[in-house]
């Protein structure tokens, strides 16, 4: 994994691009405008899809950026496939974009198609999400959220949503996990085991985890079996709202009362996620950021023009509790 220490944080928009190949999918054109009398910057983007509503907006906020900025914006969806975005990276190296920004589908696997970037002498800044790389050179910075770090928070905001619902005695999670292989996934996990080893290995237990490929969907049949398998969960953490939104419907299909018999912690911050934390159904969520584009727009001017950047950049994320929800939902537009 990247080592984060040597990465600087920042929630930003991702900017993409059209000229996707093959099976990926794409949204019909570029944006943008010269602006001025210089050239436009133009910006190859590739997303990890429209998954979620986390990912929705995030999409939208790149876009909506590019376009105030003056950028020529070529954007692809790779529909969760890594092979997806390979083809889309590939496609803006041959036209020669300014700078390719993504949002990786997984963590390992982009060192080849990342140094015909380099070779093509075209900046890469990745977005939201780290990959594995064998040479760090191969891209400029990460714009994006601090997983590991969210997955910590999801576990000490667990403590209070207990001690809030007075309950006592060991505590059954189960954890709905994003889509395999990817930054967020391992990460939040990776920070949910640490405070809980450290603070209650006597008493907390992860009982049953999968993936539920961050979409609700997923999250609603993955949690139906779960139910099957393990009727007496106390807990459910999923790694992002949609997800935890899905578990809903199939713990009220089996006669049990989100945010009451099952205490649900979840990440994100979406506004269907802020509905139903007012409704008592989610006891708490830990905010991740999707409204990147401003700042990413700024990174790559930054770069288009040579300047340092900091390696990783991060954006201040806070907690949403349940009696702080009603409070919470007009805080921003999807």
């Amino acid at each position: 994994m990247l080592n984060r220490r040597n990465f600087l944080t920042a929630a930003v928009g991702v900017a993409a691009a059209t000229g996707l190949a093959a099976c990926a999918k794409d949204d019909g054109g570029s944006s943008g405008s010269s602006g001025g009398g210089s050239k436009a910057i133009t910006l190859g983007f590739s997303q990890v899809g429209s998954e979620s509503g986390w990912r929705s907006a995030n999409s939208d906020s790149v876009k909506s950026a590019a376009k105030e900025a003056g950028y020529t914006l070529k954007f692809s969806d790779a529909q969760q496939k890594q092979e997806n975005q390979i083809s889309a990276i590939r496609n803006y190296i041959a036209q020669k974009v300014d700078v390719i920004a993504f949002s990786p589908v997984v963590v390992t696997g982009w060192d080849a198609v990342l140094k015909e970037a380099k070779a093509a002498k075209i900046p890469v800044v990745l977005t939201d999400r780290s990959v594995e790389t064998s040479d760090d050179s191969l891209y400029v910075t990460l714009v994006g959220s601090d997983f590991t770090d969210e997955g910590r928070r999801a576990a000490k905001i667990l403590e209070k949503v207990l001690e809030k619902a007075g309950h006592k005695g060991p505590v059954k999670i189960a954890q709905l996990e994003g889509t395999t292989g990817a930054a967020p996934a391992i990460e939040r996990a990776k920070g949910f085991k640490e405070v809980m080893d450290a603070d209650h290995a006597d008493d907390w237990k992860i009982v049953v985890s999968q993936t539920g490929d961050f979409t609700r969907a997923g999250g609603k049949q993955v949690m139906a079996a779960f139910l099957q398998s393990n009727p007496d969960i106390d807990v459910l953490f999923a790694h992002n709202d949609d997800m935890g939104i899905g578990a809903i419907q199939a713990i009220e299909a089996a006669g049990k009362k989100p945010g009451k018999d099952i205490l649900i912690v979840t990440v994100d911050g979406v506004k269907d996620g802020f509905v139903a934390m007012s409704e008592g159904k989610i006891n708490a969520i830990v905010e991740c950021n999707p409204l990147l584009g401003p700042q990413l727009m700024e990174v790559v001017k930054k770069v288009k023009d040579g300047e340092t950047v900091e390696r990783w950049i991060k954006t201040k994320e806070s907690d949403f509790m349940q009696d702080q929800a009603k409070d919470a939902l007009p805080t921003r537009k999807y």
